[in-house]
């Protein structure tokens, strides 16, 4: 039997079987039969066929599935857009009726003002035609931008919600046994999500060290996200003193993503969204209630942070559970 190695490459190099991939494939010489299988970057495996071959090859071979879309919109996001706005609809419907009215109304002055133009004995009735003809394109006018409008705030806002729900699918592995998605995180932490080059996140983690009990304590947990693909290097002081100050600080720290080019995906579209250059170091700052509060680029502030948000603890803590800053 002999054996032949093949390197199939989908897309493009990623070691963890995703939507861009490289892929090693095996050819053996295995009783003059053929069997290929192929494997989808969505993990999913495809049939196995068996073809009778005369002294062939065994070929093992890669290929992609075409990803989803991140641009649609779930039924879910549309829900959720409805629950915040519930008369946006309304509004809508009137828009669109007004608008009909108007040229209706415009069409029937423009026949009035054919006639009166043709019959002189209708001269003196020109102007008053006119008058309803201009109040009535005016109101359609009028009308239609307000429908463009209020479909344009309602374009952002769902594409606003389908990100966060596409956020909130994320996963997070907690520890070596737990892996949770980021959803499941609602009502008990407030996620602060730094993605840039390890160095930037060493940084982070380094100027976070003052801050360390007043985050912790306003529910604060932090998802370091490199993308230069290199492992950050946390040092925790092991002293018999700080071990409090060092426990909290690697709960503070402990959260790992998985499946980084999923990551990398949702990112990348944020930075597009916002105008930032995909090189450039960011963070992204989460509410209670999972909807993005704030971001910039740059390390985060943690000072704000301690100032802004309050403890998730004591008798705040229901009151302003996710009303800890405005929605972005």
């Amino acid at each position: 039997m002999s054996t032949v190695a093949q390197l199939a490459t989908a897309t493009t190099g990623c070691s963890n079987f995703h939507q861009t991939l490289k892929c090693l494939g095996f050819s053996f010489h295995v009783d003059g039969r053929k069997i290929t299988s192929v494997i989808t970057t969505t993990t999913t495996v495809r049939t196995v066929a068996i073809r009778n071959r005369a002294r062939g090859r065994l070929l093992i071979t890669c290929s992609t599935a075409k990803p989803s879309s991140s641009t649609e919109i779930s039924s879910s996001a549309r829900i959720r857009s409805e629950v915040l706005t519930p008369f946006r609809s309304v509004r809508m419907f009137f828009y669109v009726a007004f608008i009909a009215q108007a040229s209706l109304g415009g069409l029937i002055a423009i026949t009035q003002l054919i006639g009166a133009l043709a019959n002189p004995s209708r001269a003196d009735a020109v102007a008053d035609i006119a008058k309803g003809l201009g109040i009535d394109i005016g109101a359609a006018a009028l009308f239609a931008f307000l429908y463009y409008r209020e479909n344009k705030i309602k374009n952002a806002q769902m594409a606003r919600l389908s990100r966060e729900e596409n956020l909130s699918n994320l996963k997070l592995r907690v520890d070596e046994k737990k892996i949770i998605t980021v959803s499941e995180f609602r009502g008990l932490a407030r996620l602060v999500i730094l993605a840039g080059p390890s160095s930037f996140i060493t940084k982070a983690f380094e100027l976070s060290e003052t801050f360390t009990e007043q985050l912790v304590e306003r529910g604060v947990l932090v998802v370091p996200f490199c993308t230069d693909g290199n492992v950050p290097s946390f040092e925790f002081d092991e002293n018999e003193e700080m071990k409090e100050l060092t426990n909290k600080r690697r709960r503070l720290w402990q959260l790992v993503p998985v499946l980084t080019p999923d990551w990398s995906e949702w990112l990348d579209e944020q930075k597009k969204l916002a105008n930032v250059s995909p090189e450039s170091p960011v963070y992204l700052s989460l509410r209670l209630d999972g909807r993005v509060r704030g971001s910039g680029v740059g390390y985060p502030p943690w000072n704000a942070f301690v100032a802004q948000l309050p403890p998730v603890k004591g008798m705040w803590s229901g009151l302003l559970d996710g009303m800890d800053g405005r929605v972005l």
